[in-house]
């Protein structure tokens, strides 16, 4: 795992599966590797009243209700869809079931306007069709005939992405669960095996993109993702996450907990005008989900370990803010500044603290972005 940038679910957790997979006593649906009870300790960790002998952490922050009745859908022959803004963990949530379900989460198809049938299906090695014809042996079966033929879990990423081609095919699939293959005259229907399932992904704010039809719509179960704005939750999703970039990074340095209430205030701050603003224009482009909080904070401890004392500071933490979240020039800019003299400016005054630093580094950003 040592030489990977980012080690799939199955391998990072995989002596975490392992122990759970050994005490599991609980009944499986088709293959699985884990009864639901344990996917869902899995994923939303354990508490003293499981009554295991190790603490299993929490990974995916949010209602323990959504993993339940995702869970539920993969042990029933439908689709899962999450849906939610960009940065809920939609993705995270879809890798994390597969790799405690089928210990394999990689079976994935990214959703763009450039994916065709053949990335959901099958396409050919034109050397070996060349050399030997059209035979299985030839034929490159995509991530999702694969996760058919294993009786896997199959992953689509930003399935509203795709064209309307791509997902009539996967209609077929989910419907029939198999795949024909006309060009071979033998062996020419690949059939799923039970565990198959197929865990798709959509980005809300892509609606109107390639909507679903009604058809595809009806083939799956809909997780609606929300996203996070109790602040506790958010606390603990970005201490989590933070905790990874430093190991991952072999960074030694505290985040101070003033400088993460600074933080989480500011996008709370963000979000309350974004919801008060009366057009798009007066909103900034960024969803402000927990993911951009981390973003923001990653860049700044980065910057701060790189060229910076190896402390984390308020200035640096205002002025990775306004780079990640001013994505339009001028509107963002002007949405950020006025965020700054209007609320940073009065409570940097009352409150003192490290808002006077960040008011000061925020400022200093915009300046140079302007």
């Amino acid at each position: 795992m040592s030489d990977m940038l980012r080690a799939p679910a199955e391998t990072k957790y995989a002596e975490e599966l392992d122990w759970l997979e050994s005490v599991d006593d609980g009944p499986k649906p088709f293959s699985w590797r884990l009864s639901p009870k344990m996917v869902r300790l899995f994923i939303l960790g354990s508490e003293r009243a499981d009554g295991l002998d190790r603490e299993i952490p929490q990974k995916w922050f949010g209602d323990r209700s959504l993993v339940e009745r995702a869970v539920v859908t993969l042990a029933s022959d439908r689709g899962l869809l999450l849906i939610g803004d960009p940065g809920t963990g939609k993705s995270w949530l879809a890798e994390l079931l597969a790799a405690a379900i089928c210990r394999s989460s990689t079976l994935v198809v990214q959703g763009t306007a450039g994916t065709t049938e053949d990335h959901i299906k099958y396409s050919w090695n034109v050397s070996m069709v060349i050399a030997k014809g059209q035979s299985r042996e030839s034929m490159i079966p995509s991530p999702i005939m694969t996760a058919m033929e294993t009786g896997a879990i199959g992953r689509f990423e930003e399935l509203t992405r795709s064209t309307s081609d791509v997902q009539d095919a996967l209609i077929s699939i989910l419907s029939e669960k198999y795949i024909s293959v006309p060009e071979l005259d033998s062996d020419s229907i690949v059939f799923a095996k039970p565990g198959f399932s197929i865990i798709a992904t959509a980005n809300s704010r892509d609606r109107g993109v390639n909507d679903l039809s009604s058809a595809l719509k009806r083939r799956f179960n809909f997780v609606r993702i929300p996203v996070v704005t109790n602040r506790k939750s958010e606390a603990e999703i970005v201490r989590f996450r933070t905790e990874e970039l430093l190991r991952r990074h072999r960074i030694e340095l505290d985040v101070p907990p003033t400088l993460l209430d600074v933080l989480l205030q500011s996008f709370a701050d963000l979000r309350a005008s974004a919801a008060a603003a009366g057009s798009d224009d007066e909103k900034l482009e960024s969803s402000l989900s927990s993911a951009e909080q981390i973003g923001v904070l990653e860049d700044a401890i980065l910057h701060s370990n790189f060229f910076g004392e190896r402390e984390l500071t308020a200035r640096a933490l205002a002025s990775s803010l306004v780079g990640s979240l001013a994505r339009r020039e001028p509107e963002d800019l002007a949405i950020l500044n006025k965020y700054l003299h209007g609320v940073v400016e009065p409570r940097s005054k009352e409150q003192g603290g490290s808002w006077p630093e960040f008011l000061e580094g925020g400022r200093d950003a915009i300046a140079t972005l302007s």
